[in-house]
C-alpha cells in the first residue's frame, strides 16, 4: 500500500505544478490528491498514542510502525497543501483568505474572539467527557480501587512492560501520565474556543500580549482529533453493543464483565466526546484566525 500511494502521488502531484497538468480535469486531480491524503491519514492513525508513549516511557511497540506513521502524517500535510494550492491556483482565489480580490493586498490578523456559542458548548461537553476518565486513572494512581481493580494491581502491569522514563516517576507521586495528557487536552480545547488561545494571556511569562502562532494549537488539535475521534466513534458503539449482549466482549484482567464495561465506557466516552469536540473546536479556530486580506493603495 505504501508503494502504491507513493507511485500514484508521484504520477499525479506533478500534474498540479506543471502547465501540462492543465489538460487533466481539475476535479480528477483534486479528487485523487485528497483521496491520497485520506489514505495517509488512515495510515497515521495512532501517532498520538505513539508520541505519548515516547514522551512518557521512551518506548513504542514498534519503531518501524511509528516511523511509518510519522511519514504518513508528513504525507497528509504535504498532500493537503498541494491540493489547496492547486485549488486556489485554478479557481483564482487567494491562498491566504480564500477569497477573490485584486493583486495589491496585505493581510491582517483578526482580532481575538471567542468561538460561537454552539462550538463552545461542544467544547465544554468534550471537556466533561474526559472527567470520568481522569477520575478513574487518578484513583488508580493514588492507590485506590475502581471497577474492582486497585492501584497496586495496575502498577505491576506497567513494570511488566518495562516502563521507564517519566511513567514511574509520575505514578510515584500519584499522577497518572494518561490523566495528565487528558488534562492537557482539556486545556487545549478551551484555548481553541476562548480569546486567550489567540493572544498569550497575562499569566504567561515573557509572552503576555503576543499573538499565539496559529498552528501552535491547531497542529496538536488536529492530531488529537484524528486519533481520538475515530477510535471513540468505533469503540463507543462496540461497547454499547457489548453492554446489550449483542456482541461478545472479553472481560480481560477484570474480575467481572461489568467492571470491564465500566472502564470501557469511561474510556470510550472520553475519546469519542473529546475527539469530536476537538475537531469542531479546531475547525472554528481555523476559520476565526484565518488572515484577512485588505486592499493596498497603489503607490
Amino acid at each position: 500500500m505504501v508503494v502504491a500511494v507513493a507511485v500514484v502521488a508521484g504520477a499525479v502531484v506533478p500534474a498540479t505544478l506543471r502547465p501540462w497538468g492543465r489538460r487533466v480535469p481539475r476535479v480528477f486531480l483534486l479528487s485523487v490528491v485528497w483521496g491520497l491524503a485520506v489514505v495517509c491519514a488512515a495510515a497515521a492513525f495512532g501517532l498520538l498514542m505513539q508520541l505519548a508513549s515516547v514522551l512518557i516511557s521512551q518506548q513504542v511497540d514498534s519503531w518501524a510502525s511509528a516511523g511509518n506513521q510519522v511519514l504518513a502524517a508528513v504525507g497528509v500535510v504535504l498532500l493537503v497543501g498541494t491540493a489547496r494550492a492547486h485549488q486556489h491556483a485554478t479557481s483564482g482565489t487567494c491562498p491566504r483568505c480564500g477569497e477573490k480580490h485584486g493583486a495589491r493586498t496585505s493581510w491582517v490578523r483578526p482580532e481575538p474572539s471567542p468561538a460561537p456559542r454552539a462550538v463552545r458548548v461542544a467544547a465544554y461537553v468534550g471537556c466533561a467527557a474526559f472527567l470520568p476518565y481522569i477520575a478513574m486513572k487518578t484513583t488508580w494512581a493514588l492507590g485506590g480501587t475502581f471497577a474492582g481493580v486497585t492501584g497496586a494491581d495496575m502498577t505491576p502491569g506497567a513494570e511488566q512492560h518495562d516502563a521507564g522514563g517519566l511513567w514511574p516517576v509520575l505514578e510515584s507521586v500519584g499522577i497518572d501520565p494518561t490523566a495528565l495528557l487528558a488534562a492537557l487536552g482539556i486545556f487545549l480545547i478551551l484555548g481553541l474556543v476562548r480569546p486567550w488561545g489567540q493572544v498569550f494571556p497575562r499569566w504567561t511569562p515573557f509572552l503576555a500580549g503576543r499573538p499565539v502562532p496559529r498552528w501552535l494549537p491547531l497542529a496538536p488539535a488536529l492530531l488529537g482529533a484524528a486519533s481520538l475521534a475515530p477510535y471513540g466513534l468505533v469503540g463507543l458503539p462496540y461497547v454499547a453493543l457489548g453492554t446489550l449482549g449483542v456482541v461478545p466482549i472479553d472481560r480481560g484482567d477484570f474480575q467481572t464483565l461489568e467492571d470491564m464495561l465500566v472502564v470501557a465506557w469511561c474510556g470510550m466516552v472520553a475519546f469519542c466526546g473529546h475527539g469530536v469536540a476537538l475537531a469542531i473546536a479546531a475547525r472554528s479556530y481555523f476559520l476565526r484566525t484565518r488572515p484577512r486580506c485588505v486592499p493596498t493603495p497603489a503607490p
